[in-house]
């Protein structure tokens, strides 16, 4: 029905849930055979993360998504099947020790990404650790001393993470602010870690939607020809700029609203994660 030639999905609470062994940590084994098939009828299928590449690479060998992704908030866009990287957006070393200090003398737990890894201060390791290792898949390399060391790498994605959503989140977006380091905070959730919001600390102007305006560039499609499903409301910032969208069950009712704003059959409102929705989805555009 839909002249669709591309697909941008947002990965958790869009194909991840919160059900350990059906949904978590990877998508239902019905929602990867969907994706095999769309992306056997030349459709690239690109995922859409704030997490690091490696924590998705499973997902895109697994329903053989050999194409372009964005992963760590847009920071890095890379094909893990064929190990190109696109774009990789690496924070100023300077900048990067000043936000570490203010965060760490201040008792946050915080963690930072290069594009194969990421690393947290030893001597915070806690719950938070063991919640994200299984969010991520990945265990993160322990540092000693986490300003000194992070002169070494090449960081593409800070990342501190606020207890609640509330005084917490806010409490931390303050800190950032009043550094004036030009970089870019947003914050995201996952289903298994409420009340657990995580910040998303990237180059200037990187963000989901830069990161779908180089995925159209590199899949060589249109946006207009572009299906995008999420479920935050920050996911509109992708979907808007897609000719078709598409907000999940579990989703956000600002969301659902707003991707109702597109012209009728150009947009839907699908099952909840849980349910598999996103596969309605893919039904309802993609015959």
């Amino acid at each position: 029905m839909a002249d669709i030639k591309g697909i941008i999905l947002d990965v958790d609470g869009v194909i991840v849930g919160e059900k350990i062994g059906f949904n978590s940590p990877w998508p239902h084994s019905d929602v990867i055979s969907k994706l095999k098939e769309i992306r056997k009828k030349g459709i690239p299928i690109s995922l859409c993360t704030a997490k690091p590449y490696f924590s998705i690479e499973k997902i895109i060998r697994d329903a053989n998504l050999d194409n372009y992704h964005i992963a760590d908030g847009g920071a890095v866009i890379i094909n893990p099947v064929t190990n190109k990287i696109v774009k990789q957006y690496i924070l100023n070393k300077n900048l990067v020790k000043k936000i570490l200090q203010t965060y760490i003398e201040n008792n946050v737990y915080v963690e930072i990404y290069t594009v194969n890894n990421y690393y947290i201060q030893k001597s915070q390791e806690n719950f938070i650790t063991s919640k994200h290792n299984h969010i991520l898949q990945h265990k993160p390399v322990k540092l000693e001393d986490i300003v000194k060391e992070s002169e070494k790498l090449d960081i593409t994605k800070i990342m501190p993470i606020a207890i609640n959503e509330n005084a917490d989140k806010i409490r931390l977006t303050e800190m950032f602010e009043n550094l004036n380091t030009g970089l870019t905070l947003s914050w995201g959730i996952h289903p298994i870690a409420n009340p657990l919001r995580f910040g998303i600390i990237t180059a200037k102007d990187i963000s989901k939607k830069q990161g779908a305006i180089e995925i159209s560039k590199n899949i060589n499609v249109p946006l207009e020809n572009i299906l995008a499903v999420g479920d935050s409301t920050s996911d509109w910032q992708f979907i808007d700029l897609c000719g078709f969208g598409a907000a999940m069950g579990n989703a956000t009712q600002k969301l659902k609203e707003l991707v109702s704003s597109k012209a009728s059959e150009h947009f839907y409102i699908g099952k909840n994660v849980d349910e598999n929705g996103v596969i309605e989805i893919l039904n309802y555009f993609i015959k």
